[in-house]
């Protein structure tokens, strides 16, 4: 019998092979390591849900309620979302010392990472605001007199054209804004606390909220100047003028009033 000679081989051939493993090797990659890491991302949540729990039922449940449906001593947090657990949280404001017409910043009695676990349980109960992220809060590059503008017809009837704050109704005030950080002030627009009505991203977009965040520091900052002297929250030259005329009208009738008494004394004398 004749031998079957053996097949030659393409020398291209091993080159193929080794390209069909990497393929291979890169399928079973792209199957299951997304997969992964959606099951990490999502044990972590779990995690941070679990511990935000704990710090709720201590912190916060004998005011709203042991699942988050509120009490007569404190309002449902259910779709209350992670952006208004941080906002409250993150400035004192909750917990609560003593209720009030309205609650006042205090010093923070948690840490961010706690924060970020009592928001991660408060977000499970409902949908809502989500905390934003740092890029979106930015004011880098934003439009500071389309800020301005979008302030003064928004906010300056409660917080003051600068954002110094200013009295409401039934003992509530609007705060001043004065160093409070970016991320706060954005939440803030998303949530509406307390006196204050909300600005989704519907009715107020992410930019326009990054070009108020501007102006507020534009005009709270350090190089910021004001033509009339005395600031008096930003009310401007008039207001300046109008201060200094009626005290220093006053403080001189006051003045000439003690001269001609003690002018009086000394003449009886």
């Amino acid at each position: 019998m004749k031998k079957l000679s053996a097949r030659r081989r393409h020398p291209l051939a091993a080159v193929v092979v080794l390209l069909l493993a990497l393929a291979a090797t890169g399928g079973l990659y792209a199957a299951f390591a997304p997969a992964g890491k959606a099951q990490a991302d999502e044990t972590a949540q779990s995690l941070a849900i679990d511990e935000g729990k704990k710090l709720y039922t201590v912190g916060c449940a004998s005011c709203h309620g042991t699942g988050g449906q509120g009490t007569t001593d404190g309002p449902s947090l259910v779709g209350v979302g992670s952006a208004a657990v941080d906002f409250q949280v993150g400035t004192g404001r909750m917990p609560a010392q003593q209720p009030g017409a309205q609650v006042p910043k205090k010093p923070v009695i948690y840490t961010q990472a706690e924060i970020d676990q009592l928001a991660a349980y408060v977000a499970s109960l409902g949908a809502g605001p989500i905390t934003p992220t740092d890029k979106q809060v930015d004011p880098a590059g934003a439009d500071v007199a389309k800020g301005g503008e979008l302030f003064r017809n928004n906010c300056a009837q409660c917080h003051n054209f600068t954002g110094k704050g200013g009295a409401l109704t039934k003992g509530k005030y609007a705060p001043d804004l004065e160093g409070v950080s970016p991320k706060h002030i954005y939440e803030a627009m998303q949530t509406g606390p307390q006196s204050m009505p909300s600005f989704p991203d519907t009715t107020m977009p992410e930019q326009e909220k990054k070009d108020i965040i501007a102006y507020i520091q534009t005009v709270n900052g350090e190089e910021s100047e004001s033509p009339g002297g005395l600031a008096l929250g930003g009310l401007g030259p008039v207001s300046e003028g109008l201060f200094a005329w009626i005290f220093g009208l006053g403080s001189l009738v006051a003045v000439a009033v003690w001269v001609a008494a003690h002018t009086a004394k000394a003449k009886k004398s």
